[in-house]
C-alpha cells in the first residue's frame, strides 16, 4: 500500500530542510502531487524567493542530475532542443561522394542506381549527427532527472509553443526522425518572475505553485539553515529589518538571497547587533539601487529601532 499523503508530504518538508531548504506545507505538497500525477510546477513569485533553489533542492533530494534551461528573449529550438552537427554532416557527405561510384558500380541504368541508394540507411538526418540541448537532453536521460527551465517568463511566446508537447505527453517531434518520447520522465520546474502572463496552454498542462517573500518566521529558519553559526539576536534584528524593507516603496524589494548575503556580511564584520553606521555601510547588499538607498537613509534609525524591539518580542 502507498505510504499515506500526509506522511509523504511531511516527509518531504524534513527531507527539503535536511537540504537546506525550508519550505511550507503547501510547496511540499505541490511538489507531492506532481510526483504522483507526473504534472510539471510552473513556480511563480517575485525574484530571489527561493523558486530556482527550489529546482536544486529536488534534485539533491532525489538524488539525480539538474539539467537547466535559461530562457531569454529570441530563445528558440536549436538553443533549448536539439541543433544538428553541420560539420559532421558536411564531412559525412564528402565521405558518401568518395564512396558512391563503387556504390553504384555495376547498377545498369537510373533506375537501379536510385534502388541501389535506398538499400543503404540514410544516415545525414540521424541520432548520430543529433545534438542535444537542455530539453532534449533531459528526454534521452537514462535516470529520471530533474529538468528547470528557469524564467520562461523571459522567452517569447512562440517558444511556448516548443515545449508543450513536452510538458504534456514527455516527448518531442524531431521532424526529419520523428517522435523521441522520454526514456524516464524527467522532473519538470518552469520558473517566472510574473514579467509576462504565460499562455493558457502552457497553464493547463502545469500545476501552479506561487512563492511569495516569507514571513519573518520562515526568513529566520532560513538564515539559520544556510548559516548555523549566526547570533540568534543579530539574525532575527536583521530579519525584522528586512521585512520592513519588504513594505516600502522601493525598485527592487531585498531577495532572500541577499538577505543571506546580507547575513554573512555582517558576520564577516563581526556584528553583534544592527547600528545605524553599520546598516549604512552594507546597506548596498541588500538594495541595489542607489535612489533606494538614499530615500531609505533617513528611516535607518527608526527601523533599527523597530526591528530591535520586534526581535525581542
Amino acid at each position: 500500500m502507498d505510504e499515506k499523503p500526509q506522511a509523504a508530504i511531511e516527509d518531504i518538508l524534513k527531507r527539503f530542510e535536511k537540504a537546506g531548504y525550508i519550505c511550507d506545507q503547501h510547496i511540499a505538497t505541490s511538489i507531492y502531487l506532481s510526483q504522483k500525477l507526473d504534472k510539471p510546477i510552473l513556480v511563480e513569485g517575485p525574484p530571489g524567493v527561493g523558486k530556482t533553489e527550489l529546482a536544486k533542492a529536488t534534485a539533491e533530494l532525489l538524488g539525480t542530475d539538474l539539467i537547466r534551461l535559461q530562457c531569454y528573449e529570441g530563445l528558440d529550438e536549436s538553443k533549448a532542443l536539439y541543433e544538428w552537427k553541420y560539420g559532421k554532416q558536411l564531412l559525412y557527405t564528402q565521405i558518401l561522394k568518395e564512396k558512391l561510384r563503387d556504390l553504384l558500380e555495376d547498377a545498369q541504368g537510373l533506375e537501379a542506381s536510385i534502388d541501389r541508394l535506398h538499400q543503404f540507411g540514410d544516415h545525414f538526418f540521424s541520432d548520430k549527427f543529433l545534438e542535444a540541448r537542455p530539453l532534449l537532453q533531459a528526454l534521452k536521460s537514462e535516470k529520471q532527472c530533474v529538468l528547470l527551465i528557469d524564467e520562461i517568463d523571459k522567452s517569447d511566446h512562440e517558444f511556448e509553443a516548443y515545449l508543450l508537447e513536452i510538458l504534456s505527453d514527455y516527448q518531442i517531434t524531431v521532424p526529419e526522425i520523428g517522435t523521441i518520447k522520454a526514456k524516464t520522465k524527467p522532473v519538470v520546474f518552469l520558473t517566472s518572475n510574473n514579467n509576462r502572463e504565460m499562455g493558457d496552454a502552457l497553464k493547463r498542462r502545469c500545476l501552479h505553485l506561487y512563492i511569495p517573500f516569507p514571513d519573518s518566521k520562515r526568513e529566520k529558519q532560513i538564515i539559520q539553515a544556510r548559516i548555523p553559526d549566526i547570533d540568534a539576536s543579530l539574525r532575527d534584528q536583521l530579519v525584522e529589518f528586512v521585512q520592513q524593507l519588504r513594505t516600502q516603496d522601493l525598485k527592487k524589494l531585498p531577495a532572500v538571497s541577499e538577505t543571506i548575503d546580507w547575513a554573512r556580511t555582517l558576520m564577516l564584520l563581526h556584528a553583534d547587533s544592527l547600528d545605524a553606521d553599520l546598516v549604512r555601510n552594507t546597506l548596498n547588499i541588500i538594495l541595489k539601487f542607489e535612489d533606494d538607498i538614499d530615500n531609505m537613509d533617513i528611516e535607518i534609525p527608526k527601523m533599527i529601532a523597530a526591528a530591535k524591539k520586534a526581535a525581542r518580542a
